[in-house]
């Protein structure tokens, strides 16, 4: 049996917005995030959790 670890998204049962879980700004690179990082989030918030991980 092969084990995938791979995010499936049903595009009938779930749609991806674009707006950030921290500032819930919409922003483009929130799709991008979600896809490298798997965090919706904008890079502004992205940023600010690198410099600031408290």
């Amino acid at each position: 049996m092969k084990n995938d670890d791979q995010i499936v998204i049903d595009k009938d049962k779930e749609k991806i917005d674009n707006i950030c879980e921290e500032c819930k700004n919409e922003d483009e690179t929130v799709k991008q995030n979600l896809i490298m990082y798997s965090y919706k989030i904008c890079n502004s918030c992205n940023i600010s959790k690198r410099i600031f991980p408290i």
